[in-house]
């Protein structure tokens, strides 16, 4: 996309960014960084939201805000500060999450709740937080970190996926819900990406991308006014493919995938 048309879009937002501490959070936060935009940036921990504004083209226009997001108080908390110093948010990009891997010879429920916790409830909370806000907008996006790994039921993402495949059906919801308020959402659905949580994958990685590439996907996206943005294409089309196939074949495909691992 023409920077013009990015330039145009972002010109003058009140943008929040949550887990921008690292990998997709950090590379966008900078790439948005280059453009006249205030962006709010969040996450537990202040050193690494430090590091992350300090690699920013304009760090004066970076305002850390540090929180718990799996906590409905720090999101609201947050949202607060953001209304007190500029009284709206225009562009709320929901990515705070995390991954953890199923091992059914010790299924552990534990496992279940944190990612419910940290990948679900805590964007319901940043919804809940800055929907208010985001009315106050003649322009208002809310976007959602979701993945590929929602689309089906892949082996050892039980947990994971499931939580994915809520935020994105949360989000198609919402998309028609809140067309009435002004309000437009997108979610976002990327397949494998460079960052400090994929580098613990011990198994084949197809099509991965650098986040710095993933931020650009993103904001081409955002920009364009996109509800699903998913990327690499032809691994995300792939597996789009997959799910629409019979079961029987689907779950041969997938089997595959444990044997590689």
């Amino acid at each position: 996309m023409h920077s013009d048309k990015i330039k145009a879009h972002l010109d003058n937002k009140v943008i929040w960014l949550t887990g921008a501490s690292s990998g997709i959070g950090r590379a966008l936060t900078i790439a948005l960084s280059k453009y006249n935009c205030q962006i709010f940036i969040s996450s537990r921990t202040i050193t690494q939201l430090e590091i992350t504004k300090n690699q920013c083209a304009e760090p004066n226009n970076i305002h850390i805000v540090e929180g718990d997001l799996s906590k409905l108080e720090d999101n609201k908390k947050i949202c607060s500060m953001i209304e007190s110093e500029f009284g709206r948010l225009d562009i709320a990009i929901l990515n705070a999450g995390t991954c953890e891997y199923v091992d059914t010879d010790n299924f552990d429920s534990a496992l279940f709740e944190r990612l419910i916790s940290n990948n679900y409830l805590s964007m319901v909370y940043g919804i809940e937080a800055s929907l208010p806000l985001l009315k106050k907008s003649q322009h208002a996006q809310l976007v959602g970190m979701s993945s590929t790994a929602g689309y089906l039921g892949l082996p050892r993402s039980e947990a994971y996926g499931s939580s994915k495949a809520a935020i994105t059906n949360m989000l198609r919801a919402l998309k028609v819900t809140l067309k009435v308020s002004g309000v437009d959402v997108s979610v976002i659905c990327p397949g494998f990406v460079k960052t400090e949580l994929t580098d613990k994958n011990d198994f084949p990685m197809p099509a991965i991308i650098s986040a710095d590439k993933a931020a650009d996907h993103i904001i081409t996206g955002i920009v364009k006014g996109t509800h699903e943005i998913h990327f690499p294409k032809p691994f995300t089309v792939t597996l789009k493919f997959i799910s629409l196939l019979p079961d029987k074949l689907q779950f041969w495909l997938l089997s595959k995938t444990l044997e590689k691992s």
